[in-house]
């Protein structure tokens, strides 16, 4: 028998995550890492889409490993492995909608960047 996928230690250490941000006896430094790492993993909607052969899949397995590990290093293992436990235990996936706004801002702010571009150059 195999153990859970890649996919659902993701989700589970996100939401470990955001249960630690949660908790008072998290470090403020710990907040702002975990907050961000918990945004863009629960949220519904990736910066790199993951119908782009090969980078779509990058950033879910290397952006949110690193960014658990980081978050790890800045919080009390004991506090942590509580957190994970609790989240092990939850059943349904939180969706993140300040994660969803961050990553529709940057795609706006990308396609606007492009509209720029190609309409400055239009008049060049």
């Amino acid at each position: 028998m195999t153990g859970p996928s890649l996919a659902h230690r993701i989700r589970t250490e996100a939401h470990a995550i955001w249960f630690a941000v949660r908790d008072p006896r998290t470090p403020w430094l710990a907040k702002l890492v975990g907050v961000l790492v918990a945004a863009y993993a629960l949220s519904p909607i990736d910066l790199i889409p993951d119908f782009i052969p090969v980078l779509g899949l990058v950033d879910d397995a290397i952006v949110i490993p690193l960014g658990v590990w980081l978050f790890e290093k800045l919080i009390p293992p004991a506090l942590f492995a509580e957190h994970r436990a609790r989240a092990e235990i939850e059943t349904q996936r939180p969706v993140s909608w300040p994660g969803v706004a961050i990553i529709v801002a940057i795609w706006v702010a990308i396609a606007w960047l492009i509209w720029s571009v190609v309409a400055t150059s239009e008049y060049n």
